[in-house]
């Protein structure tokens, strides 16, 4: 396959705004309702298939990178194969005959325990994917809902954010918190390709697609043929989700509720706790009988908004709400920074903040940029300062070489002695004043340490 650089195809953002009134009734709309189709709408797999678009779709996956299928090909192998395999490849999708491999299952952990289970195609099926996805998501694009962030072009998390940030403000000071129960491993086929159905009418595509969720899963050497869900780890899977929550979206636009969805998170926001629990008990009932999925009632809830989280956010108490890090959010990120210290008590320090520490922090400043409480930043400064204090008072096992150290650094014999010889132990020494007098900030500044102070500063919409 040819391999010029080409742009990314640009992607029509946004969606059209409705202004529906409100409305007291709870009608259930049809999953399977009819929905009129465009003229612009129509699309065929010469499209799919057009060297264009395979070129875009290729570039995009050699970017996104990625680790080898059931096949065991990576990448580069994979574009060896294509140079003879294509034209065949190519052939059977016209043909409405090929069969994509199953997906490799993964284990990943979540943040709050449990493990979350992606499914790896090949990089053959990931490029036919993406090729797909790049000639459906303009047409499904212009229906979504103006409230649905996740996987959008020209969308992104910290919108959907500001967006919950925004209703809370208007005075919906209470959330409708819903979880969906293992939502991937649940979609129901027959639903899901109705809805496609609608706009796609090429029944080569639909039956790719078809395959595609039916291709099952290679675990412990044996392939399980699915019968329902969507494998994540495909680039169709997000626009697949999409479509399929987009009924959710229309009901909740048509009942004239403010919510903020992103995949498969989506937080509902109300006047009163009241009207939360009489929402989530309605949609709970919309969602079992219209699109056949299960809510967690361990996760779901009617709360504030402070006291839960959002994509990695929560809120402050006030009036006028702020974005600030979660408490359990902090706290994973102090014990990912200690097990970080404990395995770098040995080497070189500048080399361990460069390398080791400095991504963790940057990483973690970098998604919070957007945070509006900024002491809880300083104080996060303050904490690491003081884990590397000692680190390094540690390094020195010895009193006298601590004595040594402290002189070193500027502490007279006799403040050093005394410091040395204290019988306290590291953590103590690490806060007290003589170990912020040897190392104070401007040490660690010249070692280049990144600070959260200065990444989440001045937050990007500020610009």
């Amino acid at each position: 396959m040819e391999k010029q650089q080409m742009r990314e195809p640009h992607a029509e953002g946004g969606g059209r705004r409705r202004n529906r009134p409100d409305k007291p009734s709870v009608r259930q709309v049809s999953a399977t309702a009819p929905t009129p189709i465009s003229d612009t709408a129509s699309c065929s797999m010469e499209q799919v298939v057009e060297p264009a678009n395979m070129q875009k779709a290729w570039q995009r996956v050699k970017a996104n990178k990625g680790a080898a299928g059931i096949d065991g090909l990576s990448i580069d192998q994979t574009a060896q194969v294509l140079r003879t395999q294509w034209p065949l490849i190519k052939q059977q999708l016209l043909a409405g005959r090929y069969q994509p491999q199953p997906v490799r299952r993964v284990e990943i952990p979540k943040p709050k325990g449990g493990t979350r289970k992606p499914g790896i195609p090949t990089v053959t099926d990931r490029l036919i994917q993406q090729a797909l996805h790049q000639v459906l998501q303009p047409i499904f694009e212009r229906e979504f809902s103006d409230s649905s962030y996740g996987f959008r072009p020209n969308r992104s998390t910290h919108m959907a954010l500001c967006q919950s940030r925004h209703h809370i403000n208007q005075g919906h000071r209470w959330v409708v918190d819903m979880d969906l129960e293992k939502f991937f491993d649940n979609v129901n086929h027959d639903i899901l390709m109705a809805k496609i159905a609608r706009q796609v009418k090429d029944k080569r595509i639909l039956g790719v697609i078809r395959r595609y969720l039916q291709a099952g899963v290679l675990e412990g050497g044996v392939v399980s043929p699915a019968v329902k869900g969507t494998p994540q780890g495909g680039p169709l899977s997000p626009l697949l989700s999409n479509i399929m929550l987009d009924t959710l979206d229309k009901e909740l636009e048509r009942r004239g509720h403010q919510f903020v969805r992103y995949a498969d998170d989506c937080n509902i926001y109300v006047r009163s706790k009241v009207a939360g629990e009489r929402v989530l008990a309605s949609i709970k009932g919309f969602l079992s009988n219209v699109l056949k999925l299960k809510l967690n009632d361990a996760k779901s809830a009617v709360d504030r908004p402070w006291n839960r989280s959002f994509l990695g956010y929560s809120f402050t108490i006030n009036r006028e709400a702020k974005l600030k890090p979660p408490k359990e959010s902090v706290k994973r990120f102090k014990a990912k920074v200690k097990r970080l210290m404990r395995i770098g008590r040995g080497r070189n320090l500048a080399k361990f903040i460069s390398l080791d520490l400095n991504p963790v922090v940057r990483g973690w400043g970098q998604y919070y940029r957007q945070s509006e409480v900024k002491l809880v930043f300083k104080d996060l400064d303050g904490w690491i300062r003081r884990r590397l204090r000692c680190m390094k008072w540690r390094q020195s096992k010895r009193p006298w070489t601590r004595r040594k150290m402290l002189m070193r650094r500027g502490l007279s014999e006799e403040r050093a002695s005394l410091s040395a010889y204290n019988g306290r132990g590291p953590w103590w020494n690490s806060g007290a004043g003589h170990m912020n007098a040897a190392f104070p900030k401007s040490y660690f500044a010249n070692l280049n340490l990144v600070t959260l102070a200065e990444l989440t500063g001045k937050p990007d919409w500020l610009k």
